[in-house]
């Protein structure tokens, strides 16, 4: 199973469903909470070049948000993506 990485914070619903949507499909992550820690938001924001949470990365592939990883999901993509590695 690929690697994968989410920048979220607590407070946002569109990190819930990110973070559901990859539990139902059993995938393992590394979450780095970007709540009140600024150099961490930073880091995210010079990865990705996004500020808004979530951010994802399944191995070293920038996934997106949420909404970019339910697209993924609906064209069929997501399963491959996370056995890959």
């Amino acid at each position: 199973m690929a690697n994968v990485t989410i920048y979220s914070s607590n407070y946002c619903p569109f990190c819930v469903r990110a973070k559901q949507l990859l539990q139902h499909k059993q995938a393992d992550f590394n979450e780095i909470l970007v709540d009140g820690n600024h150099s961490l938001r930073q880091e995210m924001m010079q990865k990705s070049g996004r500020h808004t949470v979530p951010q994802i990365w399944i191995g070293d592939r920038h996934v997106g948000g949420c909404d970019d990883l339910f697209a993924l999901e609906s064209a069929g993509e997501l399963d491959a993506l996370l056995a890959s590695n």
